[in-house]
Formats: C-alpha cells, structure tokens, sequence
C-alpha cells in the first residue's frame, strides 16, 4: 500500500513523502496513529492544506522532546530478574517493562517509543535507544540483575556476568563483606591479619 507520511518515520521517510509499505503496518499502526494517510488523490490534496498545520505542531513537539531528552538522556533504570548462573534470565525485560521502568520516574513514555527488537534476556548493563519524538532520541541504561547486591555493583560499573564460580565458593563471605565480590584474596588476607591480632588483644 502507497502511503503519505505525516510525520518522519525511522526508516521509511520525511514528512509528505510518498511511500510504499506492507498492508498490515499500514492498517494495523500508520493509518490508526495517524501517522499517514492513504496515497489517494484527494489525500493528496489534503495533505497539503494540512502540512502548514502539521509542520506547526511537529515543531511544538519536537521543542517538548528535546526539553524532556536533556533530563531522560543517559539515566540509568535498574529491574531485578530472576536468572540462570551463566547470566540468561528465566524471562526477559520487554520494551513494555522499560516503559514502565521509566514512566515511575515521572517520564511519560509508550512501549512503541523503546527502540528494543529484542527482549533483554541477560543481566548486565543495557543501553536502550529512546525514540522520544521522530526527530528526537536518547539512551537510557537498563542495569538488569538477579538482587539489590548486584544492581549496586551494576551502578558502580562492574561487570556482574563474569567469575560467577569464584563469587559462588565466596558466598558465605559475600554476605558479610560485599568486596570478596570482586576482592577474594584481599578479604581473605584482612580475615588472616584480624586472627593473628586476636591474642594480642586479648592480653591488654
């Protein structure tokens, strides 16, 4: 089906131009959004009566996108998942998921606007384009982890998807002293020197 797009889409075009889509994406999303209209002569027609109008109001929109971009840009959204020891979430993080991750934080967003083909299905750090407006987009980082412990880690940069064997025999240490973690040896050496000084405490 011939189009006339009403706004610049990602891929097909700029606003006004004529494009050539698939029945479905067109009856099913660019025709209901209003997005485009069918490539009739009398659309045509229509079209350019409406494009003073639409180029007004796709500035107007453009200006608000931007406004909320300099806040939304670069934030980092954190979601606890349940995963296999090598990493692989059970489920997955879906662009509705982050939608809603960041609508609680006061940003008003539609799953359409998460640029995700593919559900997130690791932990680790994602970065997720955002499609605020069609001329505007910014990235947002999904931290995805199985517990608080390895979000905090997440935020501090480190990579939560290696040594799972060594962080699993440290365990029962993790629990008590969160840097045998990442510092094994260290904590260990720091438990040797604290019995060593034990009896000399005890005499004074």
């Amino acid at each position: 089906m011939e189009v006339i797009l009403l706004e610049r889409i990602s891929k097909l075009g700029q606003m006004g131009d004529v494009v050539r889509v698939k029945d479905g994406f067109a009856r099913n999303f660019l025709l209901p959004k209003g997005k485009a209209l069918r490539a009739t002569k009398d659309n045509r027609t229509r079209f350019e009566t409406m494009k003073a109008e639409l180029e007004a109001r796709n500035l107007e929109n453009r200006g608000e996108a931007e406004k909320i971009a300099k806040k939304l840009d670069g934030q980092t959204f954190t979601v606890l998942r349940q995963a296999a020891e090598g990493g692989q979430l059970y489920g997955s993080v879906s662009p509705r998921d982050i939608a809603v991750l960041v609508t609680e934080k006061g940003f008003n967003l539609d799953r359409n606007q998460v640029a995700l083909h593919t559900p997130i299905k690791s932990i680790g750090m994602h970065k997720i384009p955002i499609a605020l407006h069609p001329e505007v987009e910014v990235t947002v980082n999904i931290g995805v982890a199985r517990n608080a412990d390895e979000a905090a880690r997440l935020q501090r940069g480190e990579d939560i998807t290696v040594a799972r064997t060594e962080e699993q025999e440290a365990a029962a240490e993790a629990l008590a002293n969160a840097e045998s973690f990442f510092e094994p040896e260290a904590s260990e050496a720091r438990d040797e020197s604290e019995e060593a000084a034990t009896p000399a405490d005890e005499t004074k």
